[in-house]
């Protein structure tokens, strides 16, 4: 993704974020939020658009492609600078911290004189809340937790903005003269949910052209640092990005040492020193002789080392080096294996594009089946209707000859009540092909509640996949507090399938719980959760997380052939995937 529709992107939740400061109309906030996500999601830079296509992308109407266009011209928005003289900018911190919302942030600014993160860890940790209406126990440790989940992703990015800087460079050192190979590694490489920095490598006779294509490229804001083969760059935002420039001779050994990770790569060097060699950043040399016996790619380094090629995502030493020793190497799931999605949005509800647009796109990623699953009433701000859903089946179904070999399969996104009831009846869910369950409320409950509520969905027979399970949203909000233990053994015991979110801000479940709900013998269905066309490019989030637990296609769901995913979403009174019936 382009810079600038991420600085729009951040201007436009901003202002949605004044609005409910300020007791805006919330209609009014959520088209600014739906805005944001609109330009996030767009393929194209805004800045290289005019009038006409900035009103195309979705969410944006007139009036916010007026503010875009304002900001693109003169680095400002007359009307965002109005509504931020009108909030203190105490208030707008203190809104940063997850879970602390609008009007909690003004009580304690008003009340209290709270204007900084800081000051409010300080007044939590002398019970300085102690007394102030809305503010109780419970609240308190929700708030401290929000606190500290915000320092926790200071100066981290999310995969799909440190994907797109590092796209951006390794595009402009491979196009530099002498260039002969260039990729980004590090932890972004292995697919950690968030990236501290960025590392590039290259390989190069002559590293100069190189480094000064990377320090002069578009997001460097400053050289922070420049050496005969190296060079570090920082953001406008302060983000750093490393470049490394190699022979082309030690490509393979370099690109192996700069992804790591750390514990993984002792493990390696552990194993050559059993053999008598020494793996080091440049090759695998001959410990006695000195000489190089392998460098030029990762695999003749692994292969020299008796092991096959270990994918990046696995490479955290959690027992993927004992794996291949012991002649079990590990295949991780891939983008390439997934055959559809089973979790996406149109703007029946809250996504950005309209039902045809989002059926062609996912024909456009070759998938063999694609499933549309807005969301159900109980989510009220969504309006659904039955009327409403069993239109769209007719229209789904209408849309089923247009593109062919992909099977279109009418789903919904349920929300788990509570009590872990879900929006309609079993009679109404038997006419869909898939039903998604999530947790969208009631956040506060208590482990036993929260516990509860999602065995309670898992033991519906229509709820085929939970979604986004612990309701986690990097950097912005804590997980819920459950018992997956006892979740993932109930999903074993009835199959339903977890997802793994691919969102870049969810990536729910993370890895360590995949890894657990494996162990458990839980099924997976990795989805996009696309609520626009350019959305269901997080996939490929999703199946990174999904390597790092440890999946394979056996694994997930949605790898499998038609037929078989049928069998697995059998439920009384279900008709066969795709054919099902008009209501019920």
């Amino acid at each position: 993704m382009a810079r600038v529709n991420d600085e729009v992107e951040a201007l436009l939740l901003e202002y949605a974020d004044l609005i409910a400061i300020t007791g805006g109309d919330a209609f009014r906030q959520r088209a600014y939020e739906r805005a944001a996500r609109g330009v996030r999601g767009h393929p194209e830079d805004v800045s290289r658009l005019d009038a006409a296509d900035l009103r195309a992308v979705p969410g944006v109407g007139r009036s916010m492609a007026d503010k875009i266009e304002e900001y693109l011209r003169t680095g400002r928005i007359a009307a965002l600078d109005r509504a931020r003289a009108a909030v203190p900018q105490g208030v707008r911190r203190l809104m940063a911290v997850p879970g602390l919302g609008p009007k909690k942030a003004m009580a304690l600014y008003r009340e209290r004189g709270i204007a900084s993160v800081d000051q409010l860890a300080e007044a939590i940790a002398r019970d300085g809340l102690k007394g102030l209406a809305g503010f109780g126990p419970g609240t308190v440790r929700g708030i401290l937790r929000g606190v500290e989940t915000l320092r926790s992703a200071g100066g981290r990015l999310l995969l799909d903005a440190a994907t797109g800087l590092a796209d951006e460079a390794v595009a402009a050192v491979s196009a530099a003269p002498g260039c002969e190979r260039c990729a980004f590694a590090g932890s972004l490489r292995r697919m950690r949910e968030t990236v501290g920095h960025i590392d590039v490598l290259a390989a190069a006779r002559d590293p100069e052209p190189l480094i000064a294509a990377f320090t002069a490229m578009p997001s460097a804001a400053e050289t922070a640092g420049r050496g005969p083969a190296e060079a570090s760059v920082r953001t406008a935002d302060g983000f750093g990005i490393d470049l490394c420039v190699l022979p082309p001779e030690a490509w393979g050994a370099g690109l192996l040492h700069r992804t790591g990770s750390r514990a993984h790569h002792a493990r390696l060097r552990a194993l050559a020193a059993d053999a008598g060699l020494r793996l080091s950043w440049d090759g695998l040399f001959d410990a006695a002789g000195g000489d190089r016996v392998a460098a030029g790619t990762e695999e003749e380094v692994y292969a020299r080392l008796g092991l096959p090629w270990i994918a990046p995502p696995l490479r955290e030493d959690r027992g993927e080096v004992e794996a291949a020793l012991r002649g079990a190497p590990h295949r991780p799931v891939t983008v390439e294996d997934i055959r559809g999605d089973l979790h996406t949005h149109t703007d029946l509800t809250d996504g950005l594009a309209s039902l045809p647009d989002m059926v062609a796109a996912g024909a456009a990623r070759g998938y063999s089946y694609y499933a549309v699953t807005d969301h159900a009433p109980m989510l009220r701000m969504q309006r659904m209707t039955e009327e409403k859903i069993l239109a769209q089946r007719e229209r789904l179904r209408a849309l089923a000859g247009r593109h062919r070999g992909l099977a279109l399969l009418h789903g919904t996104e349920l929300n788990i009540g509570p009590d872990g009831g879900v929006d309609w009846p079993d009679a109404f869910l038997a006419g869909f092909d898939v039903c998604v369950a999530s947790v969208h409320s009631h956040f506060g409950l208590d482990r036993a509640a929260q516990t509860r509520r999602l065995i309670a969905a898992c033991e519906n027979p229509y709820v085929d996949i939970i979604g986004h399970l612990t309701t986690r949203k990097i950097g912005r909000r804590e997980g819920i507090d459950v018992d997956l233990d006892a979740v993932f053994a109930a999903c074993a015991r009835t199959g339903t399938a977890v997802e793994v979110n691919g969102h870049p801000n969810r990536l729910d479940l993370r890895d360590e719980h995949v890894l657990l709900a494996r162990r458990h013998g839980v099924r997976f269905a990795v989805d996009s959760d696309a609520h626009s066309t350019g959305e269901l490019g997080t996939m490929r989030w999703g199946v990174g997380t999904a390597q790092r637990g440890w999946l394979t296609t056996e694994d997930v769901i949605n790898t499998w052939p038609l037929s078989r995913l049928g069998r697995f979403l059998r439920a009384p009174g279900r008709a066969p995937l795709g054919r099902a019936r008009p209501g019920a």
